[in-house]
């Protein structure tokens, strides 16, 4: 894993980022877990650790300087991106990772457990079905399927001044123009991923009763 290492921290300052002490170790060490358990219960379809690190964890990393406030879900949290490299990358906020699927919420609360991640909440549940006690200042996803889609079953989960971010590729044009008319597009960000190729936005939402 050394040459992961390297790789991270090289993209880690590319990207401006200033990390705890321990964040780097804690992210490779996030990524042997997610390599072993892998070829089991096939978690994500990238096998090898070198490409695992540019699409998984510097891309989750880049969203890090736009996430506000301290509470965040990552709905559809998968194998836990990009819940779990922004909770290392910050232990200030508190992250909760939902999926309705049990392996994946099996390997969270394993990596929860394993890397000590005491400001890392894990919930099984669909989306449209959970109900926190408390909503959260930053609602995130990656990977999910539309922005409509998103904003309809995760709305209700954002607190009344707090976002929703979309993670996406290229720029979504079509579902964008079919979003719901009770949000509003606030912020388009192109994000440069480090070592890696194609194109990268995030999409900052709020309801338009947030003012």
């Amino acid at each position: 894993m050394s040459e992961a290492r390297d790789q991270l921290a090289a993209g880690v300052e590319a990207l401006g980022l200033e990390l705890p002490d321990t964040a780097i170790q804690k992210l490779v060490d996030y990524l042997e877990h997610l390599a072993r358990w892998n070829r089991v219960h096939n978690l994500t379809a990238v096998r090898e650790v070198s490409q695992m690190v540019p699409r998984h964890l510097l891309d989750s990393l880049a969203v890090l300087p736009h996430v506000n406030g301290p509470r965040l879900i990552d709905v559809g949290s998968g194998a836990g991106l990009p819940g779990v490299p922004l909770a290392i990358a910050d232990p200030g906020i508190e992250v909760c990772l939902l999926d309705s699927r049990g392996k994946r919420v099996g390997f969270l609360r394993h990596v929860k457990t394993a890397l000590g991640l005491d400001n890392v909440s894990v919930v099984h549940s669909r989306v449209e079905d959970y109900r926190a006690e408390r909503r959260f200042d930053t609602v995130i996803a990656r990977a999910f399927s539309s922005i409509s889609n998103l904003l309809a079953a995760a709305g209700h989960l954002c607190a009344a001044n707090g976002r929703v971010l979309a993670m996406k590729g290229a720029y979504p044009g079509e579902e964008i123009a079919a979003m719901p008319a009770e949000w509003r597009l606030q912020q388009t960000l192109p994000l440069r991923i480090p070592l890696l190729d194609g194109q990268r936005h995030l999409l900052v939402f709020e309801a338009e009763s947030s003012e």
